[in-house]
């Protein structure tokens, strides 16, 4: 089977341990995207912090898209048109927060390049702020702050904590809400129909392709669905076990090139 997509989400599966793509990674896309391949950079991460690995791998130059905020975004690269964009309510933004506030979890959302919490010193702050590279905005009142549409906002708090708080939130929100795990310290609340899969059919339908045409490489929760509904689902070596189970395939893992290994076993001529 001929595949002509491949989407990667990028923390654990296109960079190593020290957020960085490999030389044999990068080689690799460059030469899918010399066969015509398209490249799709699929993360929880806001767009203004997949923007950098955008511009590493050119795909402002050759084409290709990011699906930011787990599918809340889609970015044509080349033009820089937004395809798709979906935002929370804001009528829903003080409950949310008032949530976080019952449940003793830290919160946070984006305003443009800025990351908005009440609690910037928290350590799970600090490390989305390092991955992204943004700047932190403490605000002292979030419910009088966040009086704007967002498109996710993060619950933050130790893994074995927060496992016990997501079924609570999932059941007072209700199904009109996306709500998982990113990572064992990150709960992602998005609009309802978001995640990575429902959006990559979306910007499939634009393109004029099948899902048979796409591979899907990821490690986290927030992978599974698009591994589930990609032609050829991969796990990373370094995937949680559902993922790794979900998959059709398991790579290396993302500090061994796990990328490229799939790049060239199944898409370079």
């Amino acid at each position: 089977m001929d595949y002509r997509m491949i989407v990667l989400d990028l923390d654990g599966t296109l960079t190593n341990r020290n957020k960085e793509i490999t030389p044999r990674t990068k080689e690799a896309l460059f030469e899918l995207k010399r066969q015509g391949g398209i490249i799709v950079l699929a993360s929880g991460r806001p767009t203004y912090g997949v923007m950098p690995l955008a511009r590493e791998l050119e795909l402002h130059e050759s084409g290709g898209y990011i699906l930011s905020f787990n599918g809340g975004r889609i970015i044509d690269c080349k033009t820089g048109e937004t395809v798709f964009a979906k935002e929370l309510p804001v009528s829903s933004n003080a409950r949310i927060i008032r949530m976080a506030e019952d449940h003793g979890v830290n919160i946070l959302t984006y305003e443009n390049d800025l990351i908005v919490t009440p609690n910037a010193r928290d350590e799970y702050v600090e490390k989305e702020a390092a991955i992204n590279k943004l700047e932190v905005k403490e605000v002292e009142d979030m419910e009088a702050y966040v009086q704007f549409p967002v498109v996710k906002f993060l619950m933050l708090e130790e893994g074995d904590f927060l496992a016990m708080v997501e079924p609570k939130v999932k059941a007072a929100l209700g199904r009109d809400y996306s709500v998982y795990r990113s990572e064992p310290y990150f709960l992602e609340i998005l609009p309802k129909g978001i995640d990575k899969a429902a959006s990559l059919e979306r910007l499939l339908l634009r393109l004029g392709m099948k899902r048979d045409d796409m591979i899907a490489c990821g490690d986290g929760y927030n992978d599974l669905s698009m591994i589930q509904y990609a032609g050829l689902g991969v796990a990373m070596e370094n995937a949680v076990l559902p993922v790794k189970t979900a998959a059709d395939y398991v790579t290396c893992s993302n500090n061994h090139d796990g990328v490229a290994h799939v790049v060239e076993k199944f898409m370079l001529s």
